[in-house]
Parts: C-alpha cells; structure tokens; sequence
C-alpha cells in the first residue's frame, strides 16, 4: 500500500514538474517573441517606463506625438523643479488617454493633468492594431487595462490576444533580432520621463499644407472621452489643461475653436502654443528633425522653458529641487538625458545623421 502511494505521490510530482517546465518554456517562447521596441520604433516602451518611476508627479502629461516629442519633463525640472512625467504613445487615442489616467490615480494624484488636445482627431472606426498594442500592452493589468483592450480593439482583435500574447506574435521567429534576445527578460529606459528626444535638424523648406476635410466635428467618441478625461478630474481634484503644440500642420482652426468653445463651456483652460511660438524664440529651420511635424530637443527645450514657467505662475506646484529624495533621482535623469544628447550630438558630427536612434536607426 505504501509503495502504490509512493509512486502515485512521485508520478504527481513529476507531472506538475513538466507542467511548470512546460510553462516557464512557453512564458520563455512568448517573452522572446514579443516586440521589445529598444531600438527604432521605441515608442512601444514608453508605457511601461512609467511604472518604474520613484518619485512623485506634480504634473501628468497625456497624448500621442503632440505630447511626448515636445515638451521636455527634465527641463521644465532643472528650470523650475516640476516634476513631470508624459504618459503618451504612439497616436495615443483619448480614450486610452483616459484609462491610462485612470491607472496613474491608482498610486498617485497629480495636481495638474495636461491633456494634449491633438488627439481629438482620431475617429474611432479608424482606429489600429499597431498603436493599439504600442500603447496598452505596456500596462499593468488591472481592470482599466481590460477596459482600455475592449473599447481599442479593432474588428479583427480579441481579449485573448492580450492576455496571451504569443497569441499575436507566433510567427515573428523570421523576425528576430541580438536585442529580442538580449532583452527577453528586462529593458532599458529609453524616454526621458516620457519625452522622445531628437537632436538632429531638418526644417521646413517649403510651406505645408493642411488639406481641407469635409467635417470639423469631432468623433462622438473622442468627445464623450474628454468628458470622462475631465469628470474624472473634477472627482479628484486635479486640474485639467488642455494643450496644443506649436505645430501648424495637421491642425484647423475649425477644431480649435472646437476646442475653445468646449474649454469655455466648462470653465478649463485651453492654450494653443502656436499662438506663442514667435515668444518662445520657435524657429521652425532649426528647431525640428521631420521639416515641421515634430520639434526636436532645441524646440522642445524653449516650449518647456516657456509652459514650466506657466505651470508655475498659475498652479501650486512644489519646487523639488529643494526635496532630497526626489532632487536625488532626478541627477540621475539629468545625467541620463545629457548622455543621449551628446551621444546623438555624436553620431550627427561622425556621420551627418543618426544612426542609433530614430525609427530606421540600425542596430547593433
């Protein structure tokens, strides 16, 4: 009797020892074949970086490009002492704006959210797969991620394939690469508190033109999400501004007024920068990497001097400068931002271009 027990006992054992073997290779098989979004298109990382912050934010930046290629959190730091960071990715549609606030609530609240209003563009049937796993695989799971996959998925998505993602990539082995492999198991920061930075120039050579669009209205969607955005706010008493980046092109003064009128219906503040892009010394020759798209660190330095000290004047935000702690890890952001600048600074005088960053860098 105690022999049957016996092998019954070691039979078990050896079946839930190739049950975990068999789980650790597939967790194994799906971490190696998931995006790592290191170099290149980084932008898939930037969700996730933000769970690794130790300090507390004063303010929270949301939005798509609008938002986290033109302002630079570290600057409006060594300048004012905000403490800052940019929740935004790769066309960042607003109702993943809104659940993404809804998961920074869960460990912090700001005193001020910045809503970047560029966003508001996007119509809901338009929406794709790409942004949509650039922006939420990156998050915590939690009921505002389930939700956030539900009210982003496109037809030809499903829960599943966010839950396991092997599910979506299995047939990216032709695909991978030296940092799939190097970084199956941990990533590096690859934002600066959620900025993209760019140090190389390409300006405007010629005007750009906006082509005109049957319609102005914003997407109901989009709408009823800046009312969620702004309820939410309200509840916890954050204040909520809403901005636009002193990029012309892709914008209509159709939308903006949209946009004015909604802030003045509720009582917000809404600044458009380009109206003060000449007060902040913005050159659009010299101060941007994609002839007038995106601005580059030298313009999203003079847009962080210029909003830092509005922040400032007009909220009640703590200097951290003076705070130890938080002061302590932001040397190490500093220290980590002039590093990559002098290393694209770098690569620009060696080759004329960047070739480790930007979406077609090369890897090594």
């Amino acid at each position: 009797m105690a022999k049957k027990e016996s092998k019954t006992l070691k039979k078990i054992i050896l079946a839930l020892v190739l049950l975990a073997l068999s789980f650790g290779i597939l967790w194994f098989v799906q971490r190696l074949l998931i995006p790592k979004y290191q170099v290149g298109v980084i932008e898939g990382s930037f969700t996730e970086e933000y769970y690794k912050e130790k300090v507390p934010h004063d303010v929270l930046i949301f939005g798509d490009c609008d938002a986290y290629e033109n302002f630079s959190p570290v600057k409006m730091y060594e300048d004012y002492g905000i403490s800052s960071y940019i929740r935004g990715s790769g066309e960042q549609y607003i109702w993943q704006s809104y659940y993404l606030l809804r998961d920074s609530l869960r460990t912090e609240t700001p005193k001020v959210v910045v809503l970047s209003i560029h966003n508001m563009q996007n119509e809901y049937p338009k929406r794709k797969e790409a942004y949509n796993r650039m922006t939420i695989d990156g998050m915590k799971w939690s009921k505002d991620k389930v939700d956030a996959i539900n009210v982003s998925m496109t037809k030809d998505e499903n829960l599943a394939s966010y839950v396991f993602p092997i599910l979506r990539y299995h047939d990216r082995w032709n695909q991978l690469t030296k940092t799939d492999f190097k970084h199956v198991f941990t990533k590096d920061i690859t934002s600066h508190n959620g900025y993209y930075m760019r140090c190389d120039v390409k300006g405007i050579d010629k005007p750009r033109r906006t082509p005109a669009r049957t319609s102005y209205r914003f997407d109901e969607t989009s709408m009823y999400y800046l009312d969620q955005i702004r309820i939410l706010c309200e509840e916890k008493g954050i204040k909520l501004l809403l901005v636009r980046a002193p990029i012309e092109y892709g914008w209509y003064e159709q939308w903006d007024q949209n946009i004015e009128n909604y802030a003045a219906q509720y009582g917000l503040t809404y600044i458009n920068l380009c109206d003060y892009a000449d007060e902040m010394g913005i050159d659009m020759t010299q101060d941007t990497y994609d002839s007038g798209v995106h601005l580059n660190i030298y313009g999203a330095e003079k847009v962080s001097v210029f909003f830092g000290k509005y922040l400032m004047e007009n909220y009640d935000l703590t200097d951290y400068r003076t705070v130890p702690a938080v002061a302590k890890e932001y040397e190490k952001d500093i220290e980590f931002y002039n590093f990559v600048r002098d290393d694209q600074l770098s690569e620009l005088e060696k080759y004329g271009e960047l070739r480790s960053y930007g979406s077609r860098a090369i890897e090594k």
